[in-house]
């Protein structure tokens, strides 16, 4: 006996584009320093990985609302705290993981640079230099890299004036 095939051929569905983010609809100046340079990294590490865009930007402003916003104070949170953080940004399933990394992450970022991109950024002549540096860092892959260095162009602009 033979199965019969279904007549039609099923749609493929198509994947809705990633929206492109910018710093500026977050209110962030990165040119401003430090301060702003560091939530765009962590708003663009957020973005990187695999899970929808508004979890990542509202699991962001939850980082920002508590003061989260630097090396040292995701570092000084216990584990349990940041997981309990990314549980209610919905991260639900990827909570642990995102845990070790962003500890990860910034244990070598203030090892390596005192906490400081605009440290890494300054010791890169290039910004093929500042991407690979910033690819060093635990869980940062070229995709990361690329969203968070789509608003250092006028850091490297810049230099030249």
């Amino acid at each position: 006996m033979s199965v019969k095939q279904p007549s039609h051929t099923p749609r493929k569905r198509s994947a809705r584009p990633k929206p492109i983010h910018h710093a500026e609809d977050f209110g962030l100046d990165v040119t401003s320093g430090d301060d702003d340079l560091f939530r765009w990294f962590l708003l663009a590490y957020l973005f990187g990985k695999p899970i929808q865009s508004q979890v990542a930007a509202n699991t962001w402003k939850l980082f920002i609302e508590r003061g989260i916003d630097t090396p040292w104070a995701i570092l000084d949170l216990p584990p349990r705290a940041l997981v309990r953080l990314l549980d209610e940004g919905k991260y639900t399933r990827y909570d642990e993981v995102m845990t070790r990394a962003l500890r990860q992450c910034m244990e070598q970022l203030i090892r390596d640079y005192d906490g400081s991109l605009m440290l890494m950024f300054e010791s890169s002549e290039t910004e093929d230099e500042f991407s690979k540096r910033l690819q060093k860092l635990y869980g940062v892959g070229p995709k990361t890299a690329e969203i968070f260095m789509r608003e250092t162009e006028e850091l490297f602009a810049r230099r030249v004036e």
